[in-house]
């Protein structure tokens, strides 16, 4: 591993659920550099051990106090940023990650977003606004490039 690889800081952030399973595919990269995660606080309270964990309440478009419930998300991914200061986000999605996304692009950090599994015809939502900001965008169905065409496509992360 090259000096700058081990200071290189990155952000994992997901929703709970199947987008939180899809970042636990990457653990190889979380062991390999210095990292965090950032997730969904549910009732299972997701956790990789040895691996610091941020937590977010969770955050539904269709609820009534979502756009509340997404400036308290944004103050606290804001706290986050500043406390870690991260190099790089990942991100697996949905809603509740979008805030560090945009805080990091903010600070001018590097964003990675590796759209949906479950995704092969028609895009999310945080994908839709996330490809106008990610350096970097993949897909996991090559069928998604013709809605994202200047996305990645490297096969599924499963």
């Amino acid at each position: 591993m090259s000096e700058k690889e081990s200071k290189l800081k990155i952000c994992f952030a997901a929703s709970s659920g199947g987008h939180y399973e899809q970042l636990m595919m990457l653990k190889p990269l979380m062991g390999k550099y210095d990292s965090f995660i950032m997730t969904e606080k549910t009732k299972y309270k997701a956790k990789l051990e040895g691996k610091k964990t941020y937590y977010v309440m969770q955050v539904n478009r269709k609820e009534k106090l979502c756009y509340l419930k997404l400036i308290a998300i944004s103050i606290k991914s804001l706290a986050i940023y500043l406390k870690e200061r991260p190099d790089v986000i990942i991100c697996t999605g949905v809603l509740a990650m979008i805030p560090i996304c945009l805080v990091a692009k903010a600070f001018g950090k590097k964003l990675i977003y590796i759209e949906s599994f479950a995704k092969i015809t028609s895009a999310t939502q945080s994908g839709k606004l996330l490809y106008k900001y990610a350096d970097q965008f993949y897909v996991q169905w090559e069928s998604m490039k013709e809605i994202y065409p200047k996305a990645i496509y490297l096969g599924g992360i499963y």
